[in-house]
């Protein structure tokens, strides 16, 4: 399994277990975080902490996550970027738009 969650208290925390977050693997995510909104589940943390990379496909998996919590009046907060994954973010200008912190205690208090 390429992802995995845990909920901590109202929010749930998926872990990235992969080196590259591409077109691979990006519409598993995708598809983990539409699952976990369906389910009422709109705080959300992702923890890109074993990630080294992420390509556009990538990016657009975690703007859906963004986007499907905003939507539901959520929050949602990446944690734990890589230099390469911090500086594709930045290209982007994504650092502007998302909530992000170095590690997971710290975003799951920017959450709550």
């Amino acid at each position: 399994m390429h992802f995995s969650h845990e909920q901590n208290g109202n929010v749930i925390v998926v872990a990235t277990h992969v080196d590259k977050l591409d077109a691979v693997n990006a519409p598993e995510l995708k598809a983990l975080f539409t699952h976990l909104n369906k389910n009422g589940h709109n705080q959300i943390v992702l923890d890109l902490h074993e990630t080294k990379y992420c390509d556009s496909t990538g990016l657009s998996a975690i703007l859906i996550a963004n986007r499907l919590c905003k939507d539901t009046n959520g929050s949602f907060a990446l944690c734990g970027l890589q230099a390469n994954v911090s500086k594709m973010i930045a290209i982007a200008q994504l650092d502007k738009v998302l909530s992000i912190s170095s590690n997971k205690e710290e975003a799951l208090a920017l959450i709550q």
